[in-house]
């Protein structure tokens, strides 16, 4: 096992590393940027580096930085968390090269995944269902125009590095495939700095289902069964919960069967997804391998009683995995609720500032993961994610009133601080949610009807 563990990211996620790391017996170091010197996890972790200003590009995305923090503290691991540098190839390989171990799969396998459209071709020889779509990238128009009349209308152009919902554009009618296509390449190379895409048929009325998958590097390769992901706006996720609601047990077995074919596929070790769509008769196409922590992951863990952070790091370590497929249980439903400081009133508006009063819910089976505590200030630099609210029960309906009972019991009140806490509670109360049948355009739609009313 490590030594110490220096944790290259910030807010929630970092001190829910740091948690992991006490357990583990492992000493962690946090990172700050000056923005965040008085942050929770710097309070909790056993030693915390300055690693630079507020901009992300100069503290958090500074890899010299970062590296040189590890080798200060001695640190013989780095774990990313997600977001920043989680799911940077390069970066994978500098540690590597300082001797230092990143908590995530290797970098060959990092770069493997990295590209969409390659991945793409991968899982279609592993078996697993894909959207029809270019066979790699589509470097000209012509030949966008070439697939297009091959699939139809409509169809996505996304980009081949992409990932978090960024770079994708759905095309509805011919006219406009010439004026999407460069814009989306454009996009790519600003984002992602490769302005290559790929095309597939756009399924609109779908729903996003993902599955948490876990391997040890020495052939284990476990499923822990599926997230339903589809509560989202413009392809950000608000609302996650397992098991999905949509899927016949049939349907969760094949989900399962297909996660582990894509992981030995790309012969990925570490915690990842396995990200789906699904139709509305819940037939499964193959949609992308997110290789690193999700923001999601509390609720796998409240259903399974698994600390998938711990298993991560374990593996990383070199150890095997603590569990079998037959652990692998998923008892009840959790529901996770992600609360923004934005104003959805005023656009969703970043809303910085002062927390004067913050008081997540408690109580029986709810968890509440945050970086922030009562008179913290919630920084404008970096992700508005205020705080995520899980909560289990032993059926759906109940998981959903015990959700909706603790977003009411969050207290926050600032000044400046708006928070998205009454969105979601309207939109686990809208009866598509309730039923279960809603789709990936669900919220959109849902603030389209309140705008036109208002």
């Amino acid at each position: 096992m490590f030594r110490k563990i220096l944790i290259a990211n910030r807010g929630e996620i970092a001190l829910r590393v740091a948690r992991a790391c006490r357990e583990l017996g492992v000493a962690s170091a946090a990172v700050y940027s000056t923005a965040d010197a008085r942050s929770a996890v710097v309070r909790f972790a056993d030693e915390a580096v300055h690693i630079g200003p507020p901009p992300a590009k100069r503290s958090y995305l500074d890899v010299p930085n970062v590296i040189e923090a590890a080798l200060k503290c001695g640190a013989d691991a780095i774990h990313p968390g997600y977001g920043f540098l989680s799911e940077d190839a390069d970066f994978a390989e500098v540690c590597q090269d300082n001797g230092i171990t990143f908590v995530g799969p290797p970098p060959e396998v990092m770069h493997r995944i990295a590209d969409k459209a390659t991945v793409r071709g991968l899982m279609a020889g592993a078996g697993l269902p894909v959207l029809p779509g270019s066979e790699g990238t589509v470097a000209t128009l012509a030949e966008a125009r070439e697939i297009a009349d091959a699939i139809g209308f409509p169809l996505v152009i996304k980009a081949a590095a992409g990932g978090g919902g960024r770079g994708i554009a759905v095309v509805h009618q011919p006219d406009d495939l010439p004026a999407v296509f460069r814009e989306t390449r454009a996009t790519a190379q600003a984002l992602f700095g490769d302005p290559n895409v790929y095309v597939e048929r756009y399924l609109p009325a779908a729903a996003h289902v993902e599955a948490q998958i876990l391997c040890d590097g020495r052939g284990a390769v476990l499923h822990l069964g599926e997230r339903d992901c589809s509560l989202q706006r413009r392809r950000q996720k608000l609302v996650e919960e397992t098991p999905s609601p949509r899927l016949s047990a049939g349907q969760r077995e094949e989900i399962g069967r297909y996660a582990v074919a894509a992981a030995r596929a790309v012969g990925y070790s570490g915690a990842g997804t396995v990200e789906f769509l699904a139709d509305e008769a819940g037939r499964l196409t193959f949609m992308e391998i997110n290789g690193r922590i999700q923001v999601e992951h509390p609720v796998t863990e409240m259903a399974t009683g698994i600390d998938i952070v711990a298993e991560q790091i374990r593996v990383a370590a070199g150890e095997p995995l603590t569990l079998t497929q037959d652990d692998t249980v998923v008892r009840g439903v959790a529901i996770e609720c992600r609360i923004n400081a934005e104003d959805p009133v005023q656009g969703f508006r970043p809303t910085p500032g002062t927390l004067d009063v913050f008081r997540p819910p408690a109580g029986p089976f709810v968890r509440t993961d945050s970086g922030f505590a009562e008179g913290d200030t919630v920084p404008a630099h970096y992700d508005s994610l205020l705080a995520k609210v899980i909560a289990w029960a032993p059926t759906r309906e109940r998981a959903v009133a015990r959700l909706t009972r603790a977003l009411e019991e969050f207290q926050v009140e600032s000044g400046q601080v708006a928070t998205t806490i009454p969105l979601v509670r309207d939109l686990i109360a809208q009866p598509e949610f309730l039923a279960g049948t809603h789709s990936t355009l669900f919220v959109d739609r849902f603030l389209a009807r309140r705008a036109e009313a208002t």
